[in-house]
């Protein structure tokens, strides 16, 4: 609790790059908390639609007791197949990006907004290795997107270390990222 009480502080001092700082330092729990509390106070209903991460976000989102009050839904689309039949990405446009594009990330999430009803999501796709890195999109590449079925917004991030290591970056950038959104509405 104390890296939350942080992060009012900071905000309550309007302090941008600290605010950065201070979020990057709390560890998922603490991220995870306060993402609940913006969204009940929001009234905002969550969804996940994750690849690389196999349903991390998820599970760092629902370890935190009372979660069903704003988490209903999450997807694990990990094969293309999966992200067309359950999130409806045309396949023509994960044949033409790939997987792990900006493009297919929006559509992600747009489509599991659409399909759980909720307000705001993330997804996430990338390429975790040790494996399937290629020279346009070498192990560690990860696309995110957060928004909900009518505007999102994406960034790909780069991240450093083994399998686990990207995945885990990966989940704390979607919390992140997730709380700026909700902060900034």
């Amino acid at each position: 609790m104390k890296g939350i009480r942080q992060w009012r502080d900071v905000v309550g001092q309007g302090s941008v790059i600290v605010s950065e700082v201070v979020l990057e330092a709390q560890d998922l729990a603490s991220l995870s908390e306060r993402l609940g509390e913006l969204c009940r106070a929001r009234g905002v209903m969550l969804t996940t639609a994750e690849s690389c991460t196999g349903g991390g976000v998820a599970s760092a989102i629902t370890d935190v007791a009372g979660s069903s009050d704003y988490f209903e839904t999450g997807y694990v689309t990990y094969a293309n197949a999966a992200k067309a039949r359950l999130l409806g990405v045309p396949t023509e446009l994960i044949d033409s990006h790939g997987a792990v594009s900006r493009a297919v990330v929006e559509a992600m999430v747009a489509g599991a907004c659409r399909e759980s009803g909720a307000s705001l999501g993330v997804a996430i796709s990338g390429v975790a290795g040790p494996g399937g890195g290629s020279d346009d999109k070498p192990v560690g590449t990860v696309w995110l997107a957060w928004g909900d079925s009518q505007r999102q917004q994406a960034e790909r991030q780069h991240f450093a270390g083994d399998r686990r290591a990207v995945r885990e970056q990966s989940v704390r950038v979607a919390l992140i990222g997730l709380i700026r959104w909700l902060e900034a509405a």
